[in-house]
């Protein structure tokens, strides 16, 4: 276990190890707030990282070091994540599309694979909208599950209200109960609750709400790419989401929670890899 956690630590707090073209590099936002951002590697078409709910780009380091060797990798902290500046009101997923959409402009990238996990599913949803035919593909991780269904608002509501009563411990109990399976390592559970426990509330909450009230079908149907999703033992509905999206497909990895590519990276990279790699590069 103790090795265990030390890998855990450097692929969370550490930067990616191999050779760096920008780390960390700046981009701002239309009211001059920092959008902060790494690139690694060369090659296309390149892929760009987006995390989750209350999450930061660290989470991709594994996969980064993997993948920098074969082909240019971005991963971003969304605003109000990570390093990147909290100075907004609107917490919505197109608002942090536009976050991906910066990053790629700042980089000129014309040949884009976006990997979205959770939250950055919907994200890289609306980044894709808006950057069109430089999208060659979308990959969901762990998201994107059923788009024909949404939360009760009564349950959302109820959520949301126990998120402003107190922040830390629902969120905290949250990922203990939901985002692990049993046999998850007790440190990586640690880690990951008090690190997403520990995220402003002022941003946290509102990002949730938009998320929870999000389209997600209408998004799906608006792409005109390739959808493809990594999830875990939560059942995918494909016949739903092709309603939407007929380039929608979908593999199962079973026996990790909410968080693959840190839980058996090894894996998830492989599987990741057997999608990204018929669509060029390395």
């Amino acid at each position: 276990m103790r090795v265990f956690l030390l890998s855990v630590l450097v692929i969370l707090l550490l930067p990616a190890c191999a050779s760096t073209t920008h780390w960390p590099d700046t981009v701002r936002t239309e009211n001059g707030s920092a959008i902060r951002y790494e690139v690694h590697g060369e090659g296309e078409p390149t892929i760009v990282f987006i995390h989750g709910w209350s999450c930061h780009r660290l989470y991709w380091n594994e996969q980064m070091d993997r993948y920098q060797r074969v082909r240019r990798v971005v991963a971003l902290d969304l605003a109000g994540h990570g390093e990147s500046d909290a100075g907004r009101t609107d917490w919505s997923m197109a608002s942090f599309g536009d976050d991906v959409v910066r990053v790629c402009d700042a980089l000129k990238l014309e040949h884009v694979v976006l990997v979205g996990h959770s939250m950055g599913g919907a994200v890289a949803l609306e980044a894709a909208k808006k950057l069109g035919k430089r999208v060659v593909a979308i990959v969901g991780v762990d998201t994107l599950h059923d788009v024909s269904k949404v939360m009760p608002p009564e349950q959302a509501a109820a959520f949301v209200a126990a998120l402003r009563a107190d922040f830390p411990k629902t969120v905290d109990a949250f990922v203990r109960q939901n985002l692990f399976t049993p046999g998850a390592d007790p440190a990586l559970v640690d880690l990951v609750a008090s690190r997403m426990s520990g995220r402003p509330p002022e941003v946290a909450i509102p990002a949730m709400e938009a998320y929870l009230a999000y389209d997600a079908g209408a998004a799906l149907a608006a792409v005109d790419v390739p959808v493809h999703c990594i999830n875990t033992d939560t059942p995918t509905n494909l016949a739903a989401n092709q309603a939407r999206n007929p380039r929608f497909t979908a593999v199962a990895m079973p026996g990790v929670g909410h968080f693959p590519m840190l839980e058996d990276p090894e894996r998830f990279a492989r599987l990741l890899a057997d999608f990204v790699r018929p669509l060029g590069g390395g």
